[in-house]
């Protein structure tokens, strides 16, 4: 079982970089390079921004739920 944690752990750590890089900034971001530089008129952000942001918050989540089991199961000493 720690072994899976921590495989999902690396993945969701590696998974959770990228994203965060493909974040537009104030400077345009390397979202911009693939695409993701359009802008909506709606509310100010693009269809596309806002599912990087669900995907990186659900990846987020994956990261925490992996770095809070890792942590109890080396507590528990297992």
């Amino acid at each position: 079982m720690q072994l899976v944690l921590q495989i999902v752990l690396i993945v969701s750590s590696v998974l959770l970089v990228l994203l965060i890089l493909l974040h537009r900034g104030r400077g345009g971001g390397l979202s911009s390079l693939f695409g993701g530089g359009v802008q909506s008129s709606l509310s100010g952000s693009s269809v596309v921004e806002k599912n990087l942001d669900r995907v990186t918050l659900f990846v987020g989540a994956i990261w925490v739920i992996a770095i809070v089991g890792t942590g109890l199961l080396v507590r528990v000493g297992v």
